[in-house]
């Protein structure tokens, strides 16, 4: 953990605290006591099979949800540390950031939206924060991990509106709060999020050239990589060998992520020059402080764009996750159908029909369909293939 904290950055002696009051730790602080229940708690383990971008069953080296989680912790933590800021609450943020997010990436958490469009919608960062505190079942005395408020507030990246004034009216002041004010999240909450970006960009191009889906011809279309595959180059022209191409791969890479991290922290320091806050308070009523200078955020947006269009829309990328989809949509209809093929736990929460999130006005239907949205959530990709095999006799994605 940093030595010498800035002033704007999050001390955990001055945290506003948990849900439920508990005496500090004897030799933690409280963000080191966030990491280590994210660490420990089921959802996290979950994410080792949970989908990036490709499917769990098309291949052991792809990324995961949890390899991506572990990849902007240490981004994060490499900007904080030179920074000044809480690295141990960046790592909690980071690595809790995707505990809600669906089997099969995105396009598990559209399908699993749609299906939810009538009783309030479904959307992984809600989900992130709903599983910390209210589905996690570790503790005697309360639901939930018990996180700090700054940890929460990291985890809950975008909220709407009306899903802000739900979380205002259960815990006022709360982590829903800021959305309804137009304020900011702590550095540390800022720094996660592009983290987040910053490792996602790299390791789909890594994961896409692997795939066969994207070549490294195709990439030199793109600014931000190609300026490094040509540095590379310079100094390692034996690398022009076609069989260096994942040692070239893999040092261009490497530059670009540098690049960027360094980008970032001369950004964000120019930025914190000149709003100059002098605590974690002023952060919140100013413009967002952690970011890309002009030329890395325009070269940024265009990686992004060369992904969305070259792998995210390769027609291969398309079947899978359209077959991933129908699997969502079928696990859905049958359970809403037939509550007891889940197990116990989930059909007693359907007979208490009480309602987390979805509020105390929520009739049974709403409150069957957000139980039945927790438990497909909380499925891995391989636990969430065998279930609808098991349902529905079809073999999808084999």
């Amino acid at each position: 953990m940093n030595t010498q904290l800035a002033p704007y950055a999050c001390d955990p002696a001055q945290s506003r605290g948990r849900r439920f009051v508990q005496a500090p730790a004897p030799t933690r602080t409280e963000y080191q006591r966030d990491r280590d229940r994210i660490v420990h708690s089921t959802a996290f383990r979950r994410l080792v099979y949970k989908t990036q971008v490709f499917l769990n069953h098309e291949g052991d080296l792809f990324r995961t949800r949890l390899t991506h989680s572990l990849e902007v912790a240490q981004l994060g933590r490499s900007v904080a540390r030179t920074l000044g800021l809480n690295e141990d609450l960046v790592e909690a943020i980071a690595l809790a950031h995707d505990l809600g997010h669906t089997p099969f990436g995105h396009a598990g958490q559209d399908a699993l939206n749609d299906c939810m469009a009538n009783f309030g919608g479904f959307e992984h960062n809600l989900q992130s924060l709903r599983v910390v505190d209210h589905l996690e079942e570790r503790y005697p005395d309360y639901d939930g991990l018990n996180l700090t408020f700054e940890t929460r507030e990291g985890i809950l990246k975008h909220c709407p509106r009306q899903q802000a004034q739900a979380l205002e009216r259960a815990e006022p002041g709360g982590v829903g709060r800021r959305f309804l004010d137009h304020q900011q999240p702590s550095l540390e909450a800022q720094l996660c999020n592009l983290a987040d970006e910053i490792a996602y960009n790299a390791h789909d191009i890594d994961d896409g050239v692997r795939s066969g889906l994207i070549t490294l011809e195709q990439l030199q279309e793109v600014t931000l990589f190609e300026q490094f595959r040509l540095q590379t180059l310079a100094q390692h022209p034996q690398l022009e060998d076609a069989r260096q191409g994942r040692r070239l791969l893999y040092e261009s890479i490497r530059r670009m992520l540098s690049s960027q991290v360094y980008d970032v922290i001369a950004a964000t320091r120019a930025a914190l020059d000149l709003a100059e806050p002098r605590n974690v308070q002023a952060v919140r009523s100013l413009p967002p402080l952690v970011q890309f200078g002009p030329v890395m955020r325009d070269q940024s947006r265009a990686l992004k764009a060369f992904l969305l269009q070259q792998l995210y829309r390769h027609p291969q990328v398309v079947m899978t996750t359209g077959q991933a989809q129908v699997v969502v949509k079928e696990l859905f209809a049958a359970y809403v159908g037939t509550p007891s093929e889940m197990p116990d736990r989930y059909q007693h929460r359907i007979n208490q029909a009480t309602g987390v999130l979805a509020g105390p006005d929520a009739d049974t239907q709403d409150h069957t369909a957000r139980v039945v949205a927790d438990y497909i959530a909380g499925m891995t990709d391989r636990f969430a293939l065998r279930e609808h095999e098991r349902l529905t006799g079809q073999r999808l994605l084999a």
